[in-house]
């Protein structure tokens, strides 16, 4: 802005005063000329006033809600991180127990195995000792229906020979006997032991021959002290010992 100032009086030096708004302080002062007047030189005096520091302004109310804003929404930051760190503390700590329980079920899981592996081998042993056994059995039951038709066989036989020797003992071999005793009876002589007494003398016989042996093979044992050693081939592996091969009596009996 611009003033005018008119003097009236030119002789007397006039003073301007002029205070600015609160913004940076300016004095300006512009010499107008009155219109008719006389042509004077006119002079104007300046004097520096002292400059007024005012208060600084106060900031505005945008800023310091933008402050609090911007306070507040780092303050929501770090609630939201600790709640995540929280949080994640408490997955982790669950994840860890879930993995010590996943990884003794695999330690039980890897014994168990193992065990099983051990069973299959046990069970496959017994599965051949049980082929083994059912062989034998086989072969056991073979030779058993052999035997029940061998001891069937001489059952027959037996019972064959009884019939023959009781037909034998009343008939013939009676009327032979009633002969023989009466022509001895004619003679002087004694009669002949009956068919019971010489059974009962040839049994008393060959029982006392087998007793005489075994007390001879007995002695012998003993005399020697110990058996004889078995024989040896010359490549000097032991010979096989002799022995009828299984189902060989059988055999020879049914044929």
């Amino acid at each position: 802005m611009s003033q005018h100032i008119q003097h009236h009086h030119p002789q007397q030096p006039q003073y301007v005063h002029y205070v600015g708004p609160s913004t940076p302080t300016y004095i300006q002062s512009v010499p107008v000329p009155m219109m008719g007047a006389q042509p004077m030189h006119q002079v104007i005096h300046y004097q520096p006033q002292p400059q007024i520091q005012s208060p600084p302004p106060p900031p505005p109310a945008a800023s310091i809600s933008g402050g609090q804003r911007l306070a507040q929404e780092d303050w929501t930051k770090d609630l939201v991180q600790l709640a995540k760190q929280a949080e994640l503390k408490k997955h982790a700590l669950t994840l860890q127990l879930h993995t010590a329980h996943i990884l003794s079920a695999h330690a039980s899981l890897d014994q168990r195995v193992k065990a099983i592996q051990d069973v299959k081998e046990q069970k496959n042993k017994l599965e051949s000792e049980r082929a083994r056994l059912l062989k034998c059995l086989q072969e056991v039951n073979l030779d058993r229906d052999q035997a029940d038709l061998a001891q069937a066989t001489l059952d027959r036989e037996c019972d064959g020979l009884r019939a023959k020797i009781q037909v034998l003992s009343e008939g013939e071999y009676a009327i032979a006997k009633n002969d023989v005793d009466r022509l001895r009876a004619d003679l002087g002589q004694e009669p002949l032991p009956s068919l019971q007494q010489t059974l009962e003398e040839r049994s008393a016989a060959y029982l006392e021959e087998r007793r005489r042996q075994g007390n001879e093979s007995e002695n012998t044992a003993a005399s020697s002290g110990q058996k004889r050693p078995s024989e040896s081939t010359p490549d000097g592996q032991s010979k096989r010992p002799r022995g009828r091969p299984k189902g060989s009596r059988n055999k020879k009996a049914t044929s």
